[in-house]
């Protein structure tokens, strides 16, 4: 009994290893988004306009290098949901609390700290026939938290 599951596992773990062998590609760009004002902003275009022609099956891989913005999926179409977005977090989230301690760097600071952690600074996006395959009212989204946040660094994998 033991030793016809060792094969059977040693079997497994043979084919599991082996579909990874069908990777034919891992790529990795990085870049820098325009500085952005406070607030959710559609990123979608500017992201796809740093990347190279997509393969035609994979996953998209992006990771914001900073610990006071963040990246999302969300409505593509009507802006009044980036607005709505950046009041629901202003209010959960608020400036100048009198309980945070982390206050060097301006009003705007932990509230963006936390902010971030809230929402992510990864995403993972399915390619399917060359394309990101988000859903028709998807969009990418940077979430810039600070008030002048600068350009924000994305580290981008592709994997097919």
């Amino acid at each position: 009994m033991k030793k016809s599951f060792r094969i059977v596992f040693c079997c497994f773990f043979i084919k599991f290893v082996s579909g990874f062998s069908r990777l034919n590609m891992i790529e990795q760009i990085e870049f820098a988004l325009r500085p952005q004002r406070r607030g959710f902003h559609l990123v979608t275009e500017e992201v796809l306009s740093h990347l190279p022609a997509l393969p035609r099956q994979g996953v998209l891989h992006l990771f914001v290098k900073h610990t006071s913005c963040a990246l999302t999926i969300n409505e593509n179409f009507d802006p009044s949901v980036r607005t709505d977005l950046a009041g629901i977090y202003d209010r959960m989230v608020p400036e100048n609390a009198p309980y945070y301690i982390h206050t060097d760097e301006g009003p705007d600071d932990m509230p963006s700290h936390a902010k971030s952690t809230m929402t992510g600074v990864s995403l993972s996006i399915p390619i399917t026939n060359g394309r990101l395959n988000l859903g028709t009212w998807q969009g990418i989204y940077l979430c810039e938290f600070r008030n002048h946040g600068g350009a924000r660094k994305i580290v981008a994998t592709i994997w097919s």
